[in-house]
């Protein structure tokens, strides 16, 4: 089992759009023997880019998993690789990887360096602890920097990157790299397709870089440990390869340090000692910490170890469907054994569920397997009611791990099919693929009953309306981009109601007295404080009044937007002893908030994205003076390899179509980022505007 598990690596390779993720992952696929021949993105041809969609946009959308074997100093490692989108539409994808992987490659292209997506996901791997080492990809492009990437690296992102090795030239010149711990060259051979490579002597120009960087590597390396610390003082060349990828690895799992390699994926250059890397340094399922979760029966912690021997434990963080064999649960598996054709309790549910079959994926194929053990990341098929999140475990031994937090939706479109024979199969379309999509939500509108659907930004609805038409075969109509308004209440409110109903018989009954306003600093949701005294509400009605709170905060009084967070504190109350009950109280709460929140001054919310543009220096001007029209509240700008980049924070609802009109501007010649960064007040003008356009009202 041990040996088992030491050689098993969970990895996810992520970066900014553009980095070269796919293009990496192709030639890991080529190198381990998985792809007879190199698939390439540009082409449409790469294997982890299997939907119609990716193969001709050119970029990754659904995270692909596959499975490697890779040799290394003479020992068989099985690598489990996902390759996740750059594209901010589509963080979703990072985050349900980065909960279940054991360690991550960040790639950062040599020209960019930190872009703004790298930071994100740089941060979703710290949320998740997850240990990772860096790859500077994209060495021979003009403009490349590796010593530049490794300052941003520390500037940008706070790491501590440790350089492993130094490239051979740069730009059209790069041909190879050093390798700072066994002290040679290394050179590929390009009829080969860069599958061969040879070791030779350090260049004589490299001489004395290589010596300055090997010696702090060393030096840091034996400041770990106080035997290897006398090695160096006597001789710091009797530090042996081993030793140092030994330290190297301790201080790489306990995320102090972020090993770095550079490369050129597109030329075949630099892929082998990446996976060499991966197997090194990176850790295995019982290098990290065990998980931890809750017992539904009792409510008390329990822990997992990576061991096939416990009761099995695993979270399904990806559901997809196939053409050919239905809906897929992608699993990573934390403990216990699970055998084909067996039965497990999804705890999310409640329910049992039979796992018909298991199977290793690459990319959209799969191979079956009998069983499968703690460590590994498979993908299960037969399970009726599975949703992302979810934990499958034993059914003697149940327990709920947590589950993954997802973004909500900032963008909206109203969509209806062309033909009336559609309708309901939109309907049931649109709910399979909010299964596999947390962040894609779907619902009728109660007002103009048009069916509403809501994302992470207008490529990410894009996508879902081009699988509508190529996977399910409905043609749609679709409306304008609606951006995801919030209201608030910012003055605080005191109130009280009185909820009596009588209709012969038993009635209904509740009485509460409550103040409401805004949240705490740093509160999303509901901030319920109960102040109720001396027996006033009973406790037994405390949650239901609670509940009707967090039920109405999803329609606003403004304009029926919900509330991002609101905090509420009971003060008084009665009841009845007959006439009350829970759904009095809850009912109460609820008509309580509509009547409070009218008195008070409301606002709404809009989603403010953060930007940034890289243009050359011409530009600049046009640039920041269309950007001043839409709103933006610009913040800076740098200078970066004969680019300027602009960052600038900016209102959702100004920025539909922006790509096209920076296309426009710049001849073509610019390009530009954009996630979401905050909910911030909307005018009051804009208000007002937004309102009536919801009312139907016409805006003179």
């Amino acid at each position: 089992m041990s040996v088992r598990l030491a050689h098993t690596r969970n990895i996810g390779i992520m970066a900014h759009i553009d980095a070269g993720k796919t293009t990496t992952t192709e030639r890991i696929l080529y190198y381990t023997g998985i792809s007879y021949k190199i698939g390439e993105v540009h082409d449409g041809t790469a294997t982890m880019d299997w939907m119609i969609q990716e193969q001709e946009r050119g970029i990754t959308i659904t995270s692909a998993a596959t499975t490697v074997f890779w040799d290394c100093r003479d020992e068989k490692y099985k690598i489990n690789i996902i390759d996740t989108p750059g594209h901010v539409d589509f963080t979703v994808e990072v985050e349900r990887s980065l909960r279940v992987l054991d360690g991550a490659v960040a790639i950062f292209c040599a020209v960019g360096g930190v872009e703004p997506q790298s930071e994100t996901v740089w941060k979703q791997a710290d949320k998740y602890n997850v240990p990772r080492i860096s790859f500077v990809n994209k060495m021979d492009r003009a403009g490349a920097d590796f010593f530049s990437v490794i300052e941003q690296m520390k500037e940008k992102l706070g790491a501590n990157p440790i350089p492993l090795q130094i490239p051979i030239g740069e730009e059209e010149n790069f041909s190879g790299v050093v390798d700072l711990i066994t002290n040679k060259a290394i050179t590929w051979d390009d009829d080969s397709q860069g599958m061969n490579y040879t070791e030779s002597e350090v260049p004589d120009e490299l001489t004395e870089l290589v010596e300055e960087y090997r010696l702090k590597l060393i030096e840091g390396v034996a400041e770990e440990n106080e035997q290897l610390f006398d090695k160096f003082l006597a001789d710091h060349n009797s530090i042996t390869p081993d030793e140092m990828r030994s330290i190297i690895r301790k201080a790489t799992i306990e995320q102090r340090i972020t090993p770095v390699l550079c490369g050129a994926s597109f030329k075949n250059k630099g892929v082998q000692p990446l996976l060499d890397a991966i197997v090194s340094y990176l850790p295995n399922p019982s290098d990290v910490e065990s998980v931890k979760g809750i017992n539904p029966v009792n409510e008390k912690e329990e822990v997992r170890h990576a061991d096939p021997a416990e009761p099995f434990a695993a979270l399904a963080f990806k559901i997809a469907t196939d053409p050919f064999v239905g809906r897929l649960a992608f699993i990573k598996v934390y403990s216990g054994t699970l055998n084909s054709g067996s039965y497990v309790l999804n705890t999310g549910t409640g329910k049992k569920e039979r796992i018909s079959r298991i199977m290793q994926m690459h990319a959209n194929k799969q191979n079956p397997l009998q069983q499968v053990e703690a460590g590994d990341i498979v993908a299960v098929v037969g399970f009726k009611e599975v949703r992302t999140g979810d934990t499958l475990c034993d059914e003697k031994h149940p327990i709920v791990l947590e589950t993954i937090v997802f973004p909500e939706p900032v963008i909206s479109v109203a969509v209806e099919p062309r033909t009336q024979d559609d309708v309901d199969k939109l309907d049931q379309s649109l709910n399979k693929l909010a299964e596999e999509d947390p962040t894609f939500t779907v619902r009728v509108d109660e007002e103009t009953g048009q069916t509403v659907i809501s994302g992470m930004g207008e490529l990410h609805l894009e996508i879902i309306i081009d699988r509508l038409k190529r996977e399910f075969k409905i043609e749609t109509n679709r409306g304008n981009p609606q951006v995801a308004y919030k209201e608030a209440l910012v003055s605080t409110v005191t109130h009280r109601e009185v909820y009596k109903k009588q209709t012969g018989g038993r009635g209904r009954f509740a009485d509460i007295m409550f103040e409401i306003g805004p949240a705490d600093a740093g509160i999303k949701g509901l901030q319920f404080i109960n102040d109720v005294k001396g027996g006033n509400i009973p406790k037994e009605y405390i949650p239901a009044i609670e509940k009707g709170f967090r039920t109405a905060m999803q329609n606003g009084v403004l304009a029926g937007f919900s509330l991002e967070s609101l905090k509420v504190r009971l003060l008084d109350g009665s009841y009845h002893s007959v006439d009350s009950d829970p759904l009095a109280f809850e009912i109460c709460a609820k008509v309580g908030f509509r009547e409070a929140a009218k008195t008070g001054r409301n606002v709404l919310l809009e989603p403010v994205m953060k930007l940034e543009v890289n243009v050359p220096d011409e530009y600049v001007g046009e640039i920041t003076s269309d950007l001043n029209k839409r709103r933006a509240n610009v913040e800076g700008i740098d200078n970066k390899a004969r680019y300027q980049v602009v960052k600038a924070h900016v209102p959702l609802a100004e920025m539909f179509g922006y790509v096209t009109s920076l296309r426009t501007i710049t001849s073509g010649r610019g390009n530009s980022s954009m996630e979401f960064s905050h909910y911030a007040e909307l005018p009051q003008a804009l208000t007002d505007d937004v309102i009536y356009k919801l009312k139907g009202y016409l805006v003179k």
